[in-house]
């Protein structure tokens, strides 16, 4: 894969996805092969578990279905999280502690990350290319800091090797996926309804020149979503 192929990852609460595009526009979605089953979403989701090897106590982790496959095991002493995305924009999430170590959030994302594209077969040279990365329009709390959301991103993706990237609002993501199939001028409405958020813009489509132009008229988001109904 040369430095030509785009890399898009939506990064999300409950779910992330990874899409590769080559030169020429096609694009395909990463798929995983989880015990045979065959996924095209990857569960936003961390386990860690300690188990003894070669005499010494070690911790271990995985993430996404595999992670959800050991906590169902449920054999070793472990800890299971998830929707941690839900805390990318607060100020009094600092840190927690899982087998005597300290993860920041920052160490939560890369963790998740270093494991998502070592399954996505991406861990290696994955910096060399362009990468997309969604973000929402407004990030879950009561009184999300949006800055200090992207400054934790930036400094996670930086660990694993993707500093040079770009990031799009998910709804816009979404709408130029519909724009693509578009035969003339539109006006657009886009709800991305997640796990932690939803989120909205109206963005205008029109065509220039032969070329397919957006322009964003506004954009919303509010913190209730999927994960508050199931709770609810």
């Amino acid at each position: 894969m040369s430095a030509e192929v785009s890399v898009g990852i939506d990064f999300g609460t409950t779910n992330t996805v990874i899409a590769v595009a080559d030169p020429q526009g096609d694009t395909q979605v990463k798929t995983f092969d989880c015990s045979g089953e065959m996924l095209h979403i990857f569960m936003t989701a961390l386990c860690f578990w300690e188990a003894r090897e070669e005499g010494a106590l070690k911790t271990f982790i995985e993430a996404g279905p595999w992670a959800v496959e050991q906590f169902l095991e449920g054999i070793e002493t472990h800890r299971f999280i998830q929707s941690f995305k839900t805390f990318a924009a607060s100020r009094s999430f600092q840190e927690t502690w899982i087998f005597r170590r300290k993860y920041q959030f920052e160490d939560l994302l890369a963790t998740f990350l270093r494991i998502l594209l070592k399954h996505a077969e991406l861990d290696q040279g994955v910096a060399a290319r362009n990468v997309v990365i969604g973000r929402p329009v407004r990030f879950a709390g009561q009184a999300p800091d949006d800055a200090l959301a992207m400054e934790r991103y930036r400094r996670s993706f930086a660990r694993v090797g993707i500093e040079a990237s770009t990031y799009v609002y998910e709804p816009v993501g979404a709408a130029f996926f519909f724009a693509r199939e578009l035969a003339a001028d539109a006006l657009t409405l886009v709800g991305d309804f997640g796990g932690g958020t939803s989120d909205f813009s109206v963005i205008r489509f029109v065509r220039e020149d032969g070329r397919l132009r957006s322009h964003a008229l506004g954009n919303a988001g509010i913190a209730i979503a999927g994960d508050t109904f199931d709770y609810r």
